[in-house]
């Protein structure tokens, strides 16, 4: 049977001895989890998008970028939807790790998936 880990691709960053444990955190487990949900993140995100502004298709590419900051920043459920699809990708592990710091790690999740949804606006 193929495990959640199983499934991420290696990013291969290196850490060094400066590196923090949530460094590392971030580098092996939430970097490689948002690689591989990155087209369930965009899909929702879209359609997130076109139910709140039905001209978002037609907007600059600046102001979408700024449409998904915003957005993720300032809906709270939203926010937690995709904080919740990273987590459930996560091994028991992995959940004892992030609930010892799970505000710094929400922080990062939500910092990553924004510039991960930014880069990908055309």
């Amino acid at each position: 049977m193929t495990n959640k880990i199983d499934l991420r691709e290696s990013l291969n960053i290196i850490n060094s001895e400066a590196t923090t444990e949530t460094e590392i955190f971030q580098n092996q487990t939430l970097r490689p989890i948002l690689k591989l949900q990155n087209d369930l993140y965009f899909s929702l995100f879209t359609n997130y998008a076109l139910r709140q502004k039905a001209d978002f298709s037609s907007l600059s590419i600046s102001k979408k970028q700024l449409f998904v900051e915003q957005s993720i920043q300032k809906d709270a459920v939203l926010k937690n939807i995709f904080i919740g699809i990273t987590i459930g990708m996560f091994t028991l592990d992995e959940l004892e790790i992030y609930q010892s710091d799970s505000k710094v790690f929400n922080k990062r999740i939500i910092t990553m998936l924004i510039e991960r949804l930014k880069s990908q606006m055309k």
